[in-house]
């Protein structure tokens, strides 16, 4: 994975060829600082679209931040590699579009895992302690949420937004109308666990509370990593947390995940997530794409169209 480290500006970059104005307004952000040394990521911007109408709700304070899975990169950096060409429609350009569409009126955010290991698979080490494959080891105290909004304070001072993210603090640092939407895809769901592990601690922090009081929803989609265990969270007192912290939980899968003969206990650990969190009172919504098809990663990644 290549960057231009401590670039001082943002790059308005979109796929080759395009004349879209949203594609023209895609921002790549490189190298910005996150809570620590050494713990950077790039980010790609696409910023809200205005408001149709007076009487339609809108928010500079709104926003939505994507964490991709294995093989999605830069386009530029997906050309490059043979397993990844085929895969150009789900590259992070073309994600922030398709998210553009389905959330127009919120700023969205994707954030490029800091290493991509054999140039293929996703780590989000930055956020969650990881083996180099990706596999994460969740902890109360990992350090995601304050990643998080110091990625975003940073990105969004950089990209000159109104209404930003002051650095944290109580509530005063919070614009006035902020929301967060979180959504984890394939590999990227591991940063959604590890939020949901530090949730208690966050909760409790008078520096971390009122931003993780703004996440208003979480996306977990088709959610997969290498380790044997853990793909979706099944420790019953982070449950609790996630679900009295009145975040709206969403979890689309497709076949490929959950129905893996070979990684069985996906589909296990996918029904005990969504088996407490209904017990515990939290409703998640949730729904398996594509049932009838067979399973492929075709509609693994379709999944982001669907969901």
């Amino acid at each position: 994975m290549s960057s231009v480290a401590g670039s001082p500006h943002c790059e308005l970059r979109g796929p080759q060829g395009s004349g879209s104005p949203q594609r023209k307004r895609l921002q790549r952000l490189i190298s910005v600082s996150g809570c620590g040394p050494n713990r950077s990521n790039d980010l790609l911007l696409l910023p809200a679209e205005e408001a149709a109408g007076s009487g339609e709700e809108r928010s500079l304070s709104r926003h939505l931040v994507f964490f991709h899975g294995d093989i999605q990169n830069f386009q530029e950096e997906m050309l490059l590699q043979p397993e990844a060409a085929q895969w150009l429609p789900w590259s992070l350009e073309q994600v922030a579009l398709i998210l553009a569409r389905r959330f127009p009126h919120r700023n969205i955010w994707v954030v490029r895992a800091s290493r991509m290991y054999l140039h293929k698979f996703s780590c989000y080490q930055n956020f969650v302690e990881s083996s180099p494959f990706g596999a994460p080891e969740h902890s109360a105290h990992g350090g995601a949420l304050l990643q998080l909004r110091t990625l975003l304070t940073n990105a969004m001072e950089r990209a000159k937004l109104p209404e930003p993210l002051r650095p944290a603090g109580g509530a005063d640092s919070i614009p006035p109308g902020f929301s967060l939407i979180l959504v984890g895809f394939s590999k990227g769901c591991v940063v959604l666990n590890q939020v949901a592990y530090e949730l208690a601690a966050a909760r409790a922090d008078p520096k971390m509370s009122a931003f993780v009081d703004r996440i208003s929803d979480m996306f977990w989609l088709d959610g997969g990593h290498p380790g044997g265990s853990e793909t979706w969270v099944t420790d019953r007192k982070v449950l609790m947390e996630l679900a009295a912290c009145g975040v709206s939980i969403h979890a689309h899968v497709t076949p490929y995940e959950v129905l893996d003969p070979m990684r069985a206990w996906v589909g296990r650990e996918y029904r005990h997530f969504i088996r407490t969190l209904e017990e515990l009172g939290a409703c998640p919504s949730n729904k398996l794409h594509f049932e009838e098809e067979p399973p492929s990663i075709e509609n693994h990644f379709r999944v982001l169209l669907e969901f």
